[in-house]
């Protein structure tokens, strides 16, 4: 007795297009975001535009404006990026110091500005578009939970700490970091390493007092 062959379920033309359109997106809008970043690195965010930024990136003017209104939505999709990027690393940072013993006051000082400085160098664009005003923030819910696991870390080290001096310490902490940046961005190469020095010994002292 012959077995029918089996009849694959009729799926709507618009379900098949609907991954390779999702993909095709996926990859207009990160080819948009790496022109972009390169614009602003090499030119600037005012010497950048956005027909360049999407000649650039192989798409039209038009197809460009469908994912970003302006270059304005560009580099804050970009600060949003960053922050999220050092927000990875500082949580990897943390998981590494929770399971495999904490690093020395001085140590996870000069660690946290270490990454702060990759992060920089890593992205080009991160240093032109800190002095954009962009109304960029980030979200606050992201904000207190990366504070929240510094705190948590702190306490390992100085179980005398409450949960809001931890907190504080950490908050202290993530600032005098990011202070580096404004710093960073006009200095001359040779004066930024003079620059992480300095941040480096002002933060490992506090941290010692603090954690000790």
């Amino acid at each position: 007795m012959a077995v029918a062959p089996l009849r694959r379920k009729a799926v709507p033309n618009e379900a098949r297009r609907r991954v390779p359109r999702q993909q095709r997106a996926a990859r207009t809008l990160d080819a948009l975001l790496e022109a972009a970043a390169q614009a602003f690195a090499e030119r600037g965010f005012e010497g950048a535009t956005m027909t360049q930024i999407a000649q650039q990136a192989g798409v039209s003017i038009g197809a460009a404006y469908q994912y970003f209104p302006n270059k304005d939505a560009l580099a804050l999709a970009l600060r949003q990026q960053y922050g999220d990027e050092m927000d990875a690393r500082w949580s990897a940072l943390i998981e590494a110091q929770a399971s495999g013993g904490e690093l020395p006051p001085a140590q996870l000082a000069e660690r946290l500005l270490d990454m702060m400085v990759e992060l920089m160098d890593a992205y080009p664009a991160y240093l032109p578009l800190l002095s954009v005003s962009l109304g960029f923030r980030r979200d606050e819910a992201a904000r207190n939970k990366l504070r929240q696991r510094f705190a948590t870390l702190f306490r390992r080290y100085n179980v005398a700490l409450t949960a809001d001096e931890a907190y504080r310490v950490a908050e202290v902490m993530l600032q005098v970091v990011k202070s580096l940046n404004l710093l960073y961005a006009s200095a001359k190469p040779k004066e930024r390493t003079l620059l992480v020095t300095e941040y480096k010994g002002v933060l490992a002292a506090w941290l010692a007092v603090r954690l000790a």
